[in-house]
């Protein structure tokens, strides 16, 4: 192994595609870090998979959860059993393993400060939202990057792993310090439409008035002056950014966080939205479909590539939302695809998520139908 490396394998037996994902891994050095992803066909034998994989590759630290579909390089596979693995060796980082038990866990005292954490965790035991909300209560501004772990059948098939440990409820996580750097991306899958707003008037998640004017007439507004093309795909597609960053001259692709509309009061005219929206606040109406999830990836990861000067990076963890892949843009292995088209032909491993942890300007949240994407820089390389 020379810095980075990703295998997959595929077939009813774990054993067999335990092997075929490790072909190339196993002989080329000692990993520090390993990332395990398995279908949860394979639930019954977790513990076997993840002990035989802990041994084989010898890592620091191997971290990982289950998932409905697993996703290598180029390749999303979510019809069939498989297991993804990439290794990565980082000699002299700082690396900081983490198991929490509770729901709402609290974070245990003395953390080093990290400059991200790798955060995975079961959706049926813990709060997501308050979990994130704990890192950044511990150590501020460090982008969080996973996901909540999935599986075809609910809970019973649902686990995360940690060294060579399984745990069905929880989280596990290990953070990253100094000697390892990553480029988080955050691709919220939508395009603006419309015109920016200002919230004037908000009441809990209920955005009452934009611009003085009840908020069902401002969005009615957008929708009129769309051109009838990107009106019908707006028709059951529409959702609402609210700007990170009240200070920008301009906000674009990448600066909203994007949150679902629930309905409208029809006295009112008021909004309500997944989200808490403040007075003063920027708004855009935003589409989500297949085509603007695709422009909106590459726009994401074209500006990925020009931090990083044009080098490219040694890998790429990539936690997609379980309604992307096929469901959404049909069998063309799209994340993976997209990253090897603008990054370069580079190890990639992950999983269709219950949820995707990423940072949106400077604070993490828990998104979906979202792309989240760790590109770990090559040694010496650190983004601008």
């Amino acid at each position: 192994m020379h810095g980075f490396a990703g295998g997959s394998g595929t077939g009813a037996s774990w054993q067999a595609a335990l092997d075929t994902a490790l072909t190339g891994i196993e002989a080329g050095g000692r990993a520090d870090i390993a990332f395990l992803f398995a279908h949860s066909a394979f639930a019954p034998h977790y513990a076997e998979l993840v002990a035989a994989a802990w041994e084989r590759i010898d890592p620091r630290h191997l971290i990982g959860c289950s998932g409905q579909g697993v996703i290598a390089t180029s390749r999303e596979i979510e019809r069939e059993p498989a297991i993804s693995v990439m290794t990565i060796s980082c000699p002299n980082a700082e690396l900081t393993p983490l198991r929490l038990e509770d729901a709402r866990p609290s974070l245990p005292g003395g953390l080093a400060p990290m400059t991200a954490w790798l955060v995975f965790a079961d959706p049926f035991s813990v709060d997501g939202e308050w979990l994130l909300e704990r890192f950044a209560a511990a150590s501020p501004a460090p982008p969080v990057i996973g996901g909540m772990a999935s599986s075809l059948h609910g809970p019973a098939e649902t686990a995360v792993f940690l060294d060579g440990a399984v745990y069905e409820d929880g989280t596990v996580a290990l953070g990253l310090g100094d000697g390892v750097a990553i480029l988080p991306i955050v691709s919220q899958g939508c395009m603006p439409i419309g015109q920016p707003w200002i919230v004037t008037g908000a009441r809990e998640n209920l955005i009452e008035t934009i611009a003085g004017r009840p908020a069902v007439e401002v969005l009615t507004q957008t929708l009129r002056e769309l051109d009838e093309e990107t009106r019908a795909r707006a028709q059951s597609n529409l959702l609402l950014g609210l700007a990170m960053d009240e200070y920008r001259d301009q906000h674009g692709i990448g600066d909203f966080l994007v949150r679902n509309l629930l309905g409208y009061e029809p006295k009112t005219g008021a909004i309500a939205v997944s989200a808490l929206p403040r007075v003063g606040q920027t708004v855009q109406f935003q589409l989500r479909d297949a085509r603007a999830a695709t422009e909106h990836l590459r726009l994401q990861l074209e500006a990925a590539g020009a931090r990083l000067g044009g080098s490219r990076p040694g890998a790429a963890l990539l936690c997609s939302c379980n309604g992307r892949g096929a469901q959404l843009f049909g069998p063309i292995d799209h994340d993976p695809v997209a990253i090897a088209r603008e990054l370069g032909d580079v190890p990639v491993a992950g999983l269709f998520c219950n949820g995707e942890f990423g940072p949106v300007g400077t604070h993490n949240y828990l998104h979906g139908f979202t792309a989240t994407i760790a590109l770990f820089t090559r040694p010496g390389e650190k983004p601008a």
